[in-house]
């Protein structure tokens, strides 16, 4: 959808859903307040707006560390290109595996295609779960490097339009 046929007050609540709800018990009426909505208005939007795909989803940021979870694992693998979709799917169905997508190769310093982040509080535990996913998906022998962080800069969603309200609100 070209987003400008949009309108006004529907640009006002991308501006104000993308950083995140509200931590409140009614989190559509804060934003409505906001933006010059009322709860209900802003509730048909987002409804509206997800049915057009103008969003997608809606979702949660978990901020891993602030939970205790700080041995954080980018795992890469090295997959057959025609198993990259199976394997995907087998790596996406544990609960641990909290990211997976494809990337192209960058040979010849680079040879990993496919990508899961795994979170937890000790590396060992980590690494065990690394282990259990290569063996349930059949990639014991495939090539694998495990990155742990080291230090985080950033972690927040995506952000499409600035929202002019942000410094105040906040």
């Amino acid at each position: 959808m070209d987003l400008t046929l949009l309108s006004e007050p529907d640009l006002r609540l991308i501006a104000a859903v993308q950083r995140g709800l509200p931590l409140t018990s009614r989190p559509y009426r804060d934003i409505g307040r906001r933006i010059g909505m009322d709860e209900s208005e802003v509730i048909a939007a987002v409804r509206r707006l997800l049915e057009l795909r103008v969003i997608n989803r809606l979702g949660v940021v978990v901020r891993h560390h602030e939970l205790g979870y700080t041995a954080n694992a980018m795992v890469a693998w090295d997959i057959p290109d025609d198993q990259v979709a199976e394997v995907g799917r087998c790596m996406g169905s544990f609960e641990f595996v909290t990211l997976c997508y494809r990337r192209e190769r960058r040979p010849p310093a680079w040879p990993y295609n496919l990508y899961c982040m795994v979170h937890g509080r000790e590396r060992e535990a980590v690494m065990a779960q690394v282990d259990h996913l290569a063996r349930a998906c059949g990639l014991d022998e495939m090539p694998r490097a495990v990155l742990f962080s080291g230090r985080r800069f950033k972690q927040r969603g995506a952000v499409y339009r600035d929202d002019p309200d942000r410094e105040s609100a906040a």
